[in-house]
């Protein structure tokens, strides 16, 4: 799905964005409810930042990637947790791309999130390229997502990418 946010531009660093786990919803400019194989999941778009809400009968799981006011957890390049019988595992990096490569590649990601059953994508006011995009999956008993937030006046794409599954009993 892909749709226009109807919002000044607000999380305009890629610098700024911080990440959280655990964190109540926030409001959300557009929302995907996905229901995988047992999971249901929500799909948020603040602004310039995501958050995903999951939840399966072992638990559930908040990730929050965004500009937040307080926030002393800057955006890390990954990360390792068990929550209750899960395992989470989150990644992220900085693409840097020239203006050119930079259109391409924001056209490229939208394609391909606009039409996906499991993907959600706004762009904001004021350029074809400023966006934030996600798409989910379920395979092999794991809920995996992807994002990009993109900072087109810095030529600069925060991609992340995050697993959750169930936590496999040491082998003996």
């Amino acid at each position: 799905m892909l749709t226009t946010l109807h919002t000044a531009y607000s999380d305009t660093r890629a610098a700024d964005l911080a990440w959280a786990l655990g964190r109540e919803p926030l409001p959300a400019l557009a929302v995907l409810d996905l229901e995988l194989a047992g999971a249901t999941m929500q799909l948020r778009l603040l602004g310039a930042s995501h958050q995903v809400l999951l939840e399966e009968e072992r638990g559930s799981c908040s990730e929050t990637v965004a500009c937040m006011p307080g926030s002393s957890t800057p955006l890390p390049l990954g990360v390792a947790k068990r929550i209750g019988d899960w395992e989470y595992e989150f990644a992220a990096r900085v693409e840097t791309l020239g203006a050119g490569s930079f259109a391409g590649r924001a056209q490229e990601l939208l394609a391909l999130v606009a039409d996906h059953p499991h993907g959600l994508a706004g762009t904001f006011p004021g350029s074809p390229h400023a966006f934030t995009a996600m798409l989910a999956q379920r395979a092999e008993g794991q809920v995996r997502w992807r994002t990009w937030h993109a900072y087109p006046q810095e030529g600069q794409l925060v991609v992340t990418r995050t697993r959750v599954g169930v936590r496999m009993p040491a082998a003996l």
